[in-house]
């Protein structure tokens, strides 16, 4: 191959480097340490300081139901290459319905053993 292709991509891995470097050295200068004179870390909403507990604890079923809508929704994302390559697979008698099949069958599982578990139930 030429070394000639991979110049796109080192251009935009210098440019990205350097947005980077920009964004974080412009958040210094003109972020809230270099106003002295400010209260750091305070709360501020409207111009009235804030009563009581400003950080609130969250419930743990907050996170776990982050977390599987993470997990399924990760899992959609290895159904799409599926979905374009099927065609492929089809023109060259490979059959991938099995695998496909498997694979929803584990998640369509593992959804029922957190349904079962009680993950998804807010009110206990």
């Amino acid at each position: 191959m030429e070394s000639a292709a991979y110049l796109p991509i080192l251009i935009q891995a210098i440019l990205a480097a350097g947005l980077a470097g920009v964004i974080v050295g412009v958040s210094h200068l003109l972020g809230q340490r270099a106003r002295k004179n400010q209260i750091k870390d305070s709360a501020y909403e409207c111009g009235v300081k804030a009563d009581g507990v400003i950080h609130t604890r969250f419930s743990v079923k907050f996170y776990v139901t982050a977390m599987l809508f993470i997990l399924f929704d990760i899992e959609v994302v290895f159904l799409i290459p599926w979905c374009f390559i099927y065609r492929d697979f089809l023109a060259n008698h490979i059959s991938i319905l099995g695998p496909v099949m498997f694979f929803l069958l584990v998640l369509v599982l593992g959804l029922f053993y957190e349904v079962r578990k009680g993950a998804l139930e807010w009110e206990k």
